[in-house]
């Protein structure tokens, strides 16, 4: 395909997302309108795909220069970041399968445009300012973390003292969370999972590692499509609510015997590792929707194979001699790095809050450490998306205001 239709299909993608992000649209009329990031330069690392250039776009249309790189080797769509690089103002880095080399030199790209505010999807902008370019935290007013793993490693520099800028935890707004985490993730991952594999999801042992937001979400749509859910977790009012919610629940070890798909989702390491692999069922399918590739321990996988092959595009097989055992997109976010990620109604509200917390940022003077996102700012993003579906809300009376907020009514 040449460079001209790639961003021609680049473009086709970005209005079909556009289309379907009624939230978002309604935030680039105010930004069209008002313009309140006008002389402002965002950095981005986030999954380059279609959804994103529709914020991309949003944060254009306020008045920022934007430039942006992806935030994982796997999940870029080349014809989404063609397109996008032809915008006014938009300077795009990304690339599809880009070597880990390749991948900080892009980091250090956008880096490189002196931005004021950053927007971040597992912290590796913010990581690489304060390791190798300290020199930028001065003039940086904030930054927006996307995702779990990224405020997991904010959370780690802030306890330590070593968080020297503000950053607003964009995925703990409740709009981001309770929905694309849970709906979001839930969907793409197993979309991913069944168009790379072309099987059957009901009847088997799905096991779900994890059961946060994420975990939660994968689970519901396993159960969905017939499969038999197993959960395993470190948490025990989190494996109590696995169980109740109709799961079963049991350790790692004793659901590898069993498990037909695997999916992690805890964003932290060896979830899936020797032990496991030791006795793990003939034909397993490995799956990971956490930031990095670390959930799979793909070193012990190597070291016990006899061979490695590519079965299918997306799909290397690991024959461990007695059994062979099938890991999916080289262990990476399986819903981006095997498919087009969360479904755009998703994204509409997750990334509303992106453009809005970057606005709060550009209008605020804010301390270092990690932020919660405003909630006047969740609460706005659920009500725009409530107007987009033609949904309307009770409101209380006078009499009931008065009863809720008073403490001399008893029996």
């Amino acid at each position: 395909m040449s460079n001209k239709e790639m961003i021609e299909s680049g473009n086709q993608k970005i209005e079909w997302a556009r289309n379907h992000m009624p939230v978002l649209a309604a935030v680039r009329k105010q930004f069209e309108k008002e313009k309140p990031l006008e002389g402002h330069r965002v950095a981005m690392a986030l999954h380059v795909e279609a959804k994103t250039a529709v914020l991309v776009e949003t944060l254009a249309a306020g008045g920022a220069e934007v430039a942006i790189t992806g935030c994982n080797p796997l999940s870029t769509q080349d014809d989404v970041s063609l397109a996008l690089d032809t915008r006014e103002c938009i300077d795009c880095h990304a690339s599809y399968d880009c070597s880990t080399e390749d991948y900080y030199e892009a980091i250090d790209k956008v880096l490189d445009f002196e931005p004021d505010i950053t927007i971040d999807d597992g912290a590796d902008l913010i990581f690489k300012m304060h390791t190798e370019r300290p020199e930028m935290l001065a003039t940086i007013l904030g930054g927006c973390e996307e995702t779990t793993t990224g405020i997991h490693r904010l959370k780690a520099m802030e306890r330590e003292g070593a968080l020297k800028m503000p950053v607003i935890a964009v995925n703990d707004a409740m709009t981001k969370f309770l929905f694309d985490n849970r709906y979001g993730t839930g969907q793409s991952s197993w979309d991913g999972i069944m168009r790379t594999t072309n099987l059957l999801i009901a009847g088997k042992n799905a096991v779900i590692g994890g059961y946060g937001w994420c975990g939660k979400g994968a689970a519901l749509r396993a159960r969905g499509l017939g499969a038999n859910v197993i959960v395993t977790e470190i948490d025990p009012i989190r494996a109590l609510e696995a169980r109740m919610d109709g799961n079963e629940v049991m350790p790692m070890k004793e659901a590898a015997k069993i498990g037909d798909i695997f999916l992690t989702t805890t964003g932290n390491r060896d979830i899936l590792s020797r032990e496991h692999f030791e006795v793990i069922k003939d034909g397993a399918i490995l799956a990971n929707s956490g930031h990095f590739n670390v959930e799979i321990n793909l070193e012990d996988l190597e070291d016990m194979a006899r061979s490695v092959r590519t079965v299918r595009k997306n799909i290397k097989e690991y024959d461990l001699g007695d059994r062979k055992v099938n890991v999916l997109a080289e262990g990476r976010l399986v819903n981006l790095a095997a498919g087009d990620g969360h479904p755009a109604e998703v994204m509409d509200m997750s990334f509303a809050n992106q453009a809005l917390c970057v606005r709060y940022i550009a209008e605020n003077t804010l301390v270092d450490g990690v932020h919660a996102v405003p909630h006047e700012l969740d609460v706005s993003v659920a009500e725009m998306k409530l107007e987009s579906m033609g949904i309307s809300l009770d409101k209380l009376s006078s009499e009931q205001d008065e009863y809720m907020s008073s403490w001399s009514c008893g029996t």
